[in-house]
């Protein structure tokens, strides 16, 4: 695979219309520099600087394929408070459309509150993190009204961001299976562990301590996990199964017949050394994932260009997202040794 066919498929992602369902966060920073040391306890004092709002959780993959063109709709749910329109808001300015945004008055939008120093090391630095949330599952009335906008959405692919916060239950997995299986639509999700529950989605993405977690045992050498990951993806019934491994890439499990080498390949990382924050790394993979094989991509393509663009974001701080032009770049700077896959 080299770096024309990478930037081909780049060229051609964007343009086609995804869902994404999943837990909608408001993540808040508030910004200062240390001014002294606090004597009430051991803590350090900041003099705010300044404030800023970003869409969080469910919605940062819903950014990263706005980012790259995609039309995208998103579904989930928020409370009946200011935060739910100030996130309404970004949505909207971000091009997303959030008609499928339900309001659900019995629990608070889930909001993410980080207190950040700057000013004394290189980067800004995190202090403390406040999570308002609820994370009981969504109601049955609340259900039915996802499952409809899900039913309603006119879109190529629906993909699911499961953070575990009450949003994805197993009747709006439904929804987005029977959508799969009546309009043909792409299904994908990034599963925070409970990877059982998507059987027979086109794409399945999960992190190391997920994938581990799920087999009961730590993954081994190479052998061992194309092994045990090729398996586990028959046993998911899934089309293909990517498990990111942090600074060691990915491992991406196929089915065959798809226009991979095989149906086993590891995928190098692109940026091991320039790493500033990991926030929005995995949102970046399914979501590059999604609309390059929107595009056409083959998995193996779709993975290796994912890579390229979680490479870029995690030289950014906080939720961030790659642009094209970042991505395209990123690509003109690869060796011939990081086009390849093991």
């Amino acid at each position: 695979m080299g770096m024309t066919t990478l930037l081909d498929l780049l060229d051609r992602i964007g343009g086609a219309s995804v869902l994404v369902v999943g837990d909608l966060y408001l993540d808040c920073y508030v910004f200062g520099r240390p001014i002294s040391i606090s004597r009430e306890a051991p803590i350090m004092v900041l003099n705010e600087d300044r404030q800023e709002e970003r869409p969080g959780g469910g919605a940062a993959p819903a950014l990263a394929l706005a980012e790259l063109g995609s039309a995208v709709s998103i579904a989930g749910v928020v409370g009946l408070d200011a935060e739910a329109q100030r996130l309404r808001d970004l949505l909207a300015g971000a091009r997303i459309d959030g008609a499928g945004v339900i309001v659900d008055s019995t629990r608070p939008t889930t909001t993410k509150t980080r207190v950040v120093a700057e000013g004394f090391l290189l980067f800004p630095q995190q202090i403390v993190r406040v999570d308002r949330q609820d994370r009981s599952p969504a109601t049955a009335g609340i259900e039915r009204a996802l499952s409809a906008a899900i039913h309603a959405a006119q879109c190529d692919a629906i993909l699911i961001s499961d953070y575990r916060s009450g949003v994805v239950t197993e009747q709006v997995v439904a929804a987005v299976r029977e959508a799969q299986a009546v309009r043909g639509v792409l299904t994908t999700v990034d599963s925070q562990g409970e990877l059982a529950k998507f059987g027979g989605f086109d794409l399945v993405k999960c992190n190391q301590s997920e994938a581990e977690a799920l087999l009961g045992h730590a993954l081994g050498d190479r052998a061992a996990r194309e092994r045990e990951l090729s398996a586990l993806r028959a046993r998911l019934d899934c089309h293909c199964l990517v498990v990111t491994r942090g600074g060691d890439g990915a491992s991406l499990a196929s089915a065959n017949g798809d226009g991979d080498e095989g149906g086993y390949a590891e995928i190098p990382s692109v940026n091991r050394s320039e790493i500033f924050d990991v926030t929005g790394a995995g949102d970046t993979v399914v979501a590059v994932m999604t609309a390059a094989l929107l595009a056409g991509g083959t998995a193996l393509e779709a993975a290796r260009l994912a890579q390229v663009a979680a490479g870029v974001v995690v030289r950014k701080w906080g939720n961030a997202q790659a642009t094209r032009a970042e991505i395209a770049a990123e690509i003109s700077k690869l060796g011939p040794d990081e086009l390849t896959t093991a």
